[in-house]
């Protein structure tokens, strides 16, 4: 695949040796820093807005067929790049072509319920849990014949790479994820959250009932750019940029898939059989072994950023954590050469059995 036309908005950071604010010394040993990076803004382009990433293939697994964008040369170093909800591929609209310049091969995937990605049976429940999402992306690189590959994603995204990584860390080089660590418990699912906070996830409440089903079937559109807005206060994108992904919401399983991952990490939704055994090593909370760069945006409206020491524990393999100045939720596509970085980082220092 060639070209990319960039995105409307293009971020540059200043090296983490120049611009850290925190490195703290008394962190246990997975994690080796945090530091505080700025993102600014350098240009402005409607009609570069509308831009996107083309033309999909589409590979089958046991289970899927997935859609899914690919740049790069083929015998590059795999990179697996996962998006979140309410989003699509176009969260890496730029970052692909940064990491495909320099001779990654890039794998930017429709999760399930998304795009082009269907099931392969009517009768397989349409399941959005963690185990899933995680095994699928196992199926993937599978499917294409990938050995290993540094995984990064944020949101489910970033919850599909850390169970992947966790679960099967022969088959990651190096792991991105936004807001840390990602795998779910389930088990405290019932515990409140501060006030504040739960009013922020008034949509997985929403969920929880046949009237949030409803509301997701007819008002899909109109969800996802509240929540667009509100997970990233600061990202002024306009409306061709949500168009561009607003498409993939219209998948025949998004309604159903959706509902059943807020239901099922609240504990209100039994997972489906082909994964129980998953979430049983899932529920153990499973530390993640390899090399991993965690990300904050400092102007994240769903999940506070923090210095990474709450999650320090769960990374026994090296761990640097950074924070991005004046960023939300939606990371990699407000802030994708920081995000690029990252990956690129761990390309370049990964320890390759291939």
């Amino acid at each position: 695949m060639s070209g990319f036309t960039l995105n409307r908005r293009h971020f540059l950071t200043s090296s983490a040796a120049g611009v850290a604010a925190l490195a703290l010394s008394d962190l246990t040993p997975a994690l080796a820093a945090t530091d505080t990076v700025e993102s600014h803004v350098i240009a402005s382009n409607p009609v570069r807005a509308a831009a996107t990433l083309g033309p999909s293939k589409q590979v089958s697994t046991d289970v899927l067929d997935i859609g899914y964008y690919e740049a790069g040369p083929q015998d590059g170093r795999p990179v697996v790049l996962l998006h979140g909800f309410p989003y699509d591929i176009h969260s890496y609209v730029e970052v692909a072509p940064i990491l495909a310049a320099q001779g990654m091969r890039v794998i930017v995937p429709h999760l399930r319920g998304h795009g082009s990605t269907t099931f392969l049976d009517k009768d397989t429940p349409r399941s959005g849990q963690q185990a899933a999402i995680g095994q699928d992306l196992l199926d993937l690189i599978t499917a294409l014949h990938i050995p290993e590959a540094v995984f990064a994603g944020y949101d489910w995204g970033g919850r599909a790479a850390c169970v992947a990584a966790a679960l099967k860390p022969s088959r990651c080089v190096g792991l991105v994820s936004v807001n840390s660590y990602l795998i779910q418990n389930i088990a405290k699912a019932a515990e409140p959250l501060p006030a504040h906070v739960e009013w922020g996830l008034w949509y997985q409440h929403y969920f929880q009932t046949e009237r949030g089903r409803a509301g997701l079937q007819a008002n899909r559109r109109e969800i996802a750019q509240i929540l667009w807005k509100n997970n990233s206060p600061t990202w002024h994108f306009d409306q061709a940029t949500f168009e561009r992904s607003a498409g993939s919401f219209d998948n025949p399983d998004y309604v159903d898939v959706v509902i059943h991952s807020y239901r099922h990490r609240m504990g209100l939704a039994p997972g489906a059989a082909d994964y129980e055994e998953i979430e049983k090593k899932l529920a153990q909370t499973p530390s993640i072994s390899v090399p991993s760069i965690t990300l904050d945006g400092m102007a994240d409206g769903v999940i506070a950023a923090t210095d990474g020491t709450s999650s320090a524990g769960r990374f026994s393999g090296t761990r640097v954590h950074r924070q991005i100045l004046g960023v939300g939720h939606n990371l990699p596509q407000e802030a994708p050469q920081a995000f690029a970085d990252a990956v690129a980082e761990l390309v370049r220092n990964g320890k390759w059995r291939t």
